[in-house]
């Protein structure tokens, strides 16, 4: 009987392990509360699809609420790597994204960034980018939401237009189970942070993932220096109107 893989990823509250749950009838912990609660890349019990034994991958968002972007990112490559070096390659990779979302917001596109680097664009037919949590929106809302996802460069757009698929889940196991029947379709593929790790030797700070991370922070602490700078400032010109004030 053929095996496949198949990992989920996507931002933290994105509906990742109730998926998997789903389709598989697992019982991995579901987060409720403000806290991510998939902190360690964890498989389902296998399941039969098709004729298929079906194992699903569980991964933390890079969003996560107690662990580092850093620590995500060399969590889930070791993990990747490994699996590569033991001989096994993935039948496709699914990224969950909440229709519900009233905005994309910086912390939603850098997930998609490092996504899109550990794939790299070679594997990109073999990804599914599925939008769920239609029930929480008005159709024509969730509508409007999806056009703009997929004709955006700043969103879907590029992994799109390189032969990503963008579907939607409505909730249901015959859902879900469409949406691995799609991926199963695609032969097996090796993603780029694999290829990078075990058959270039990289360090993951070399990897195009380790890269755009590195970048992210770098970014990410320039804004948080500026800002300092800019309170440091406000706090200064409020300190001289109050002397002002008690001059007076």
């Amino acid at each position: 009987m053929l095996t496949e893989a198949e990992s989920v990823m996507g931002a933290t509250g994105s509906g990742k392990t109730t998926f998997i749950n789903m389709a598989s009838k697992s019982n991995l912990r579901i987060g409720r509360g403000l806290e991510s609660c998939t902190h360690i890349v964890q498989t389902a019990a296998p399941f039969v699809l098709d004729g298929r034994t079906v194992t699903l991958i569980d991964t933390p968002g890079f969003d996560d609420t107690q662990k580092s972007d850093t620590e995500i990112l060399r969590m889930i490559a070791i993990y990747l790597s490994t699996a590569y070096e033991n001989g096994k390659k993935l039948a496709g990779v699914i990224y969950l994204h909440r229709i519900s979302d009233f905005r994309v917001g910086g912390i939603s596109r850098r997930n998609f960034k490092m996504f899109r680097e550990l794939c790299g664009d070679d594997s990109l037919k073999n990804v599914l980018i599925v939008t769920n949590m239609w029930g929480e929106v008005d159709l024509q809302v969730g509508l409007a939401r999806e056009n703009e996802l997929s004709s955006k460069d700043i969103f879907f757009k590029p992994a799109l237009d390189k032969g990503a698929q963008s579907l939607r889940h409505n909730n249901t196991i015959e859902s879900a189970h469409n949406i691995i029947r799609q991926v199963m379709r695609n032969p097996p593929v090796t993603l780029q942070i694999q290829e990078e790790l075990v058959d270039q030797k990289k360090d993951i700070s070399e990897t195009a993932a380790g890269i755009e991370l590195t970048k992210e922070l770098r970014e990410q602490a320039e804004k948080h220096r500026e800002a300092i700078v800019e309170l440091q400032r406000e706090m200064r010109g409020t300190c001289t109107v109050k002397d002002l004030l008690h001059c007076c």
